[in-house]
């Protein structure tokens, strides 16, 4: 019934307003499936549970004097939040010190509701300021429930086992980037802000915390998990006053569903001490309102919609180039001859904005090597920018440092996996290119929303290897990429005895990179390609040779060839030593990259079957089972959304749509008729 409700409310709210807030105040039976006008409350699901609850008086007490003291009407303005009770320690931080003075139109429509006290559950965006969105309103909550926190004197109290608010991302680096947000907003409060997340030592920040207390922890998962279970830390949170899952999605999306349920299991219950719950996601599947189920209060919470069912989304609006290449050879010639394009036409014309490019590859060994070259390129004079690396396998203050680095950097290049691709803030980014089809249609867009931010112009890039461009049709449909021919080291196969500039130039690079980092890159590749394996042997060992210049294709052993179904192709089998081919199997990233999560074979994404928006932002795809009509209901669902993929727990695109936008795919490089509503075909 909350899944019923919930998406009713949320594909009215979507297709009724811009920006739609939907309060739940009574129920309907289970069996009633009216479809309510977006003007009227959600009455949806309240009879789930009893609607007395024994909450604590001076939490109630807080809730009545919270709800009574929020703007009654939208408020668009940071200062006008003093006449409604929000701390003006906190609103100096904003406005003086921050120097923000308007909200922005997620801002507005989620920290209007958040203060009055409900629960929130909200589909918004990265890049739309929902940071502040929901820190302003949980800090205010912990001001509202323990007034002295707004004095700087608080900070000598400060305890670890006084954890009054809680924030949880999915990735370190976003968590330290919420974490660095809210220490500027507490700036003048007694509030003190740790974070806690995987791959620092645990030993270290525990020391911290117990030194210096904690009032707002920001954590992974997995980490605040680790902690809540460990009698030792000292972490614990009887006063808890709010609780905030950003990207609540993407935190289902890499495992933490268990993680999340257990959480709960640490925190006070409801009954004993109500706490404010703001839920974040920018996407709704069944797992976030299962996940919202758990944590929200269902007779006390608002859907807030900040996504407009027209509004021009990162993914129509910026360009789309798809580059087709004629081998794995062509990568990084063609890659460093964009890269110098766009730099000297940026250096050119000082009306453009400097050039700043996210390249993401699909495995933590091609994100190496990439970096490898980078930076051989710049020593020996060959690229002026400076160049930076981010994948799972670097340490935390790595990931920390290179992030911070490119942040502030005004041109440059970060080579990343997918780590970066949701939620991290980098401003400015102007190109984000891809190379290979991506894990799956979504990932393609949260890299492409790496630029374009805050209306900003921006360009997307696509580089497809000859194996991946059937896998990339069927997963990238209706997306208006248009086939972009103007990089002359794209296109041939160069003869060995003639190399154009390029190509020579990656092959006098590849001398200077150890021979490890290259063999790894290229067995990365089988791990996450969803192709024919057996073409795709000769392509790489096409690459090895030509490009690299080796004699022959690196050695891989007949059991890993085995595992592949490569047991009888062209790959160079050779049985080496034990250690030598773990090493070589270990490093080459053959499971690909995850996010930082742990190794699992299988898939992670758990949205494989099931429609994954409320706000449906991909004309070009069905919503699969669909909301408001299923199957068919908007051109078509695709029934086999990735599923299958390499053992690298890559969700591969298997199988297409009966559907939607069809058609426009058989002219492979040359394109051929256009796709049905109007696309270029590829």
């Amino acid at each position: 019934m909350f899944r019923q409700g919930f998406r009713r409310c949320a594909s009215l709210a979507s297709a009724a307003a811009p920006f739609a807030v939907v309060r739940n105040r009574a129920a309907l039976a289970a069996t009633q499936r009216t479809v309510l006008a977006i003007s009227r409350p959600v009455t949806c699901f309240k009879s789930i549970i009893p609607s007395s609850r024994n909450y604590s008086s001076e939490a109630t007490a807080v809730d009545a004097e919270v709800s009574e003291a929020a703007p009654s009407a939208e408020v668009v303005n940071f200062d006008e939040l003093s006449r409604f009770g929000v701390n003006g320690n906190l609103l100096k931080a904003i406005t003086h010190d921050m120097k923000y003075d308007t909200m922005t139109p997620v801002q507005a429509k989620t920290i209007n509701p958040a203060l009055k006290g409900t629960d929130i559950v909200a589909q918004a965006k990265t890049g739309t300021g929902k940071t502040i969105a929901f820190l302003l309103p949980l800090l205010q909550r912990m001001i509202a429930e323990d007034p002295t926190l707004a004095s700087k004197r608080a900070i000598r109290n400060a305890r670890s086992d006084d954890v009054r608010g809680i924030v949880l991302s999915p990735t370190r680096e976003l968590a330290e980037q919420i974490a660095d947000e809210a220490r500027r907003l507490t700036k003048h409060t007694g509030l003190v802000v740790q974070s806690a997340v995987g791959g620092t030592h645990k030993a270290s920040m525990l020391r911290q915390t117990q030194r210096q207390g904690c009032h707002l922890l920001v954590a992974t998962p997995g980490r605040l998990l680790d902690l809540l279970q460990d009698p030792q830390s000292g972490i614990e949170a009887p006063n808890l006053a709010a609780l905030v899952l950003d990207e609540a999605d993407r935190m289902l999306d890499v495992g933490f569903e268990k993680e999340l349920n257990d959480i709960i299991r640490y925190l006070p219950k409801r009954e004993d001490k109500v706490r404010q719950t703001m839920l974040v996601s920018a996407t709704i599947p069944d797992n976030v309102i299962r996940l919202a189920r758990a944590m929200v209060r269902p007779d006390d919470f608002e859907f807030v919609q900040t996504i407009s069912e027209n509004e021009t989304l990162t993914h129509d609006r910026v360009p789309q180039h798809l580059v087709a290449l004629a081998s794995w050879n062509n990568v990084f010639p063609t890659l460093f001859e964009l890269i110098d394009r766009e730099t000297a036409k940026t250096d050119a014309d000082d009306s453009l904005p400097p050039f700043k490019a996210i390249v993401y590859f699909n495995t933590t060994a091609l994100v190496e090597l990439a970096g490898e070259f980078g930076y051989h390129r710049r020593q020996s004079g060959q690229m002026k920018i400076s160049t930076f690396s981010i994948q799972s396998q670097l340490s935390q203050n790595s990931r920390t440092r290179a992030a911070d680095k490119f942040r502030h950097t005004r041109t440059g290049v970060l080579f990343s996996s997918d780590v970066t691709a949701r939620g991290m803030d980098f401003p400015n980014v102007t190109h984000v290119i891809q190379v290979d089809t991506p894990r799956d249609r979504e990932s393609y867009i949260h890299r492409l929303g790496r630029t374009g931010r805050q209306n900003k112009g921006g360009e997307g890039w696509l580089f497809l290897p000859p194996t991946s461009m059937s896998p990339a049709r069927k997963q990238l449909r209706g997306l208006p990429l248009k086939p972009n021919k103007t990089l002359e080291s794209s296109e041939a196969t160069p003869d060995p005895n003639e190399l154009p500039k390029y190509h020579q130039e990656v092959l006098d690079l590849a001398k200077s990179i150890h021979r490890r980092l290259l063999g790894g890159a290229y067995t990365s590749i089988f791990g996450c390609s969803t192709s024919e394996r057996e073409d795709l042997v000769d392509d790489l060992n096409q690459w090895a040779t030509v490009g690299w210049g080796w004699k022959e294709p690196p050695a891989v052993s007949s059991s890993w060839a085995r595992n592949l179904g490569l047991a009888h192709s062209n790959l160079n089998i050779q049985e080496k030593s034990h250690r030598d081919s773990d090493d070589d199997e270990r490093r080459s990233g053959f499971r690909g990259d995850r996010g930082d999560r742990g190794d699992n074979s299988r898939s992670s994404d758990p949205f494989a079957d099931i429609g994954r928006l409320v706000r449906r932002d991909d004309p070009g795809r069905g919503n699969g089972r669909g909301f408001g009509g299923g199957g068919r209901g908007f051109g078509g669902g695709d029934r086999n959304n990735g599923s299958r993929g390499g053992r690298g727990g890559r969700d591969g695109s298997r199988g297409g749509s009966r559907g939607g936008s069809r058609g426009g795919f058989r002219g492979g490089r040359d394109g051929g008729r256009g796709s049905r509503n109007g696309e270029s075909s590829w």
